[in-house]
């Protein structure tokens, strides 16, 4: 487990600053025009998706898990954040081309800011870490170029980043827009 939350921290630690400004204003700003955001991912992805979704819930943001039957359609202004360590994923790039056919910003979070997820988006965030795709098949040529992920298998480590990266978003989300951990609360599911 150390040896995961070492790369983890590596993973989270090469982050720009700015690139996180721009996560938290583009979501604050979506939230304040009204408009809809809208998670994408597959796969393990997907469930950290949803994930931050649930807390977007909480946070009073109109949220939608794409692929829901109750999911309305994308549209002008709307956000789209497609998660794709890979940045190749067929269903997250294709839903991605769609929703910016259709006028709605597009913010990536991927391993690889050069993809077809990375080029077509509006924004990237680069989290790194190796993804099911991985270059080298061999473990231990995989070391010798730096592909190694210690004890984690496929995209373990960016998921994990992504988790930990979208929990320090929500916090930082909920001192600028004034929210606590009742008014969370108050949305919090009562049938579970």
């Amino acid at each position: 487990m150390g040896e995961i939350i070492a790369e983890i921290q590596k993973s989270i630690s090469s982050v720009r600053p700015d690139d996180v400004e721009r996560i938290i204003d583009t979501l604050v700003l979506t939230k304040a025009r009204g408009n809809k955001v809208m998670v994408l991912g597959s796969g393990r992805s997907g469930l950290v998706a949803r994930s931050f979704a649930l807390r977007l819930m909480h946070l009073g943001f109109q949220i939608y898990v794409l692929g829901e039957t109750i999911t309305p359609a994308v549209g002008k202004g709307d956000l789209m954040l497609a998660i794709s360590g890979s940045g190749t994923t067929e269903l997250v790039v294709s839903a991605s081309r769609v929703a910016k056919r259709v006028g709605a910003r597009v913010l990536a979070i991927t391993s690889h800011p050069d993809s077809p997820l990375g080029e077509l988006a509006d924004y990237v965030i680069q989290l790194r870490g190796r993804t099911k795709v991985a270059h080298e098949e061999d473990y231990v040529a995989r070391q010798m170029v730096g592909e190694h992920e210690p004890l984690a298998p496929l995209g373990t480590v960016f998921e994990d980043s992504c988790m930990v990266f979208f929990d320090g978003i929500i916090v930082e989300l909920m001192h600028r827009l004034e929210e606590t951990e009742a008014d969370l609360r108050k949305r919090h599911a009562t049938i579970e």
